[in-house]
């Protein structure tokens, strides 16, 4: 329900070039405090120059503890608040967060926009769909700041941290999330780029969360963070992109990879489905020679970087020792949750929890 004080603000989007249409102003602003900004919908939106509250929405939140704004978010939105660990940006903010208002606790893109309005935002962040980001402008009577979800290493997150960046005014620290993940990414197909075909091992990376959690037979087709290193996956082109996705344990047989990396939450799962049916798994290579691994879920609550990062390192560190011999994994790793996260004992945490990198033995 939309307060009466609410629907007096309902009714200021006004036309832009090119049929985009998004209030003009935010409330309060005269045009002296305000600059023009171009958003993800390629809609030029006023916002005030200084920016000290935030409401975002989506993946926004996470988009903006990467560029430090976390002290000025007002709001919180679907999964902020969680005791989960593997909800990286936010696990350091709980406290804080727990005691702000909850815009958006509904399904995909349902907004309370009451206590939108009653924290007083200098400017909303969104990772919404056009549609929505719309329903909610009318609703609210003024911008919203869109941009796109951001896919793992792909030029739509990289969109994001743009825009947001320089909605926020903090265009030079969004500059540097973006160069210290091309220095990872290229970096990591450096190393890798001369190694032969045929010296290439095959990985699957298994037990993957989709949805919920799930056995060896839900693997992660396409990799983001297998292609990163340019190995052999074994489910190249079993999917459009990469995603969840169940195949026949038979399958798995067929595949024979020798490397088999499982999402860390899930091998519990997996050693259940070893104590009903040890003699399928005795036929797995990767099995029987010792080389089952974990890694930490990369997505929780939206897709982070941070520890796809790790776990690319970490895989290159196992399958590659002489190309990345002079990287300490657990280093490297604390590095880069420290850059994005500014806690670089996250990875002690995550080791914690048991979700940390790390050899699976399934009958120990």
């Amino acid at each position: 329900m939309i307060s009466a004080a609410a629907m007096l603000l309902c009714a200021a989007a006004c036309g832009k070039a090119g049929g985009t249409s998004a209030p003009a102003a935010q409330d309060g602003a005269s045009p002296a405090e305000t600059r023009v900004v171009t958003d993800g919908l390629g809609r030029e939106i006023e916002v005030p120059v200084k920016i000290e509250r935030i409401v975002t929405l989506g993946n926004a939140t996470r988009i903006a503890v990467y560029l430090g704004l976390e002290e000025k978010i007002v709001s919180t939105a679907n999964g902020d608040v969680s005791e989960n660990v593997l909800q990286a940006y936010g696990i350091y903010h709980q406290e804080r967060w727990e005691k702000l208002p909850v815009v958006a606790s509904g399904g995909y893109g349902e907004v309370n926009t009451e206590a939108i309005l009653e924290a007083e935002p200098d400017i909303i962040l969104c990772t919404y769909e056009e549609d929505i980001v719309r329903s909610i402008e009318a609703q609210l009577g003024r911008s919203v700041v869109a941009a796109p979800q951001g896919k793992l290493f792909q030029p739509d997150f990289e969109q994001a941290v743009r825009i947001f960046g320089e909605a926020c005014g903090v265009s030079e620290r969004a500059e540097e999330v973006l160069a210290y993940l091309h220095t990872c990414l290229d970096d990591l197909s450096a190393r890798t780029s001369a190694i032969p075909e045929d010296e290439r091992p095959t990985v699957l990376a298994a037990a993957a969360t989709s949805r919920t959690a799930h056995g060896i037979s839900t693997v992660y087709a396409n990799s983001a963070i297998l292609a990163a290193l340019g190995v052999k996956d074994v489910t190249e082109g079993l999917a459009t992109g990469p995603k969840g996705l169940e195949v026949d344990r038979e399958q798995i047989l067929e595949w024979d990879p020798d490397w088999i990396i499982l999402d860390a939450g899930n091998v519990y799962l997996v050693r259940a489905e070893y104590d009903e049916d040890p003699d399928y798994f005795a036929q797995l290579t990767a099995v029987r020679e010792g080389r089952l691994y974990q890694w930490p879920n990369s997505s929780a609550n939206y897709t982070n970087v941070e520890i796809p990062l790790a776990s690319a390192y970490y895989t290159g560190c196992l399958l590659y020792p002489e190309a990345f011999a002079d990287i300490d994994p657990a280093a490297k790793a604390e590095e880069i949750y420290a850059f994005f996260l500014g806690h670089g004992e996250y990875r002690e945490l995550l080791e914690q929890n048991g979700l940390g990198f790390a050899e699976v033995r399934l009958n120990g």
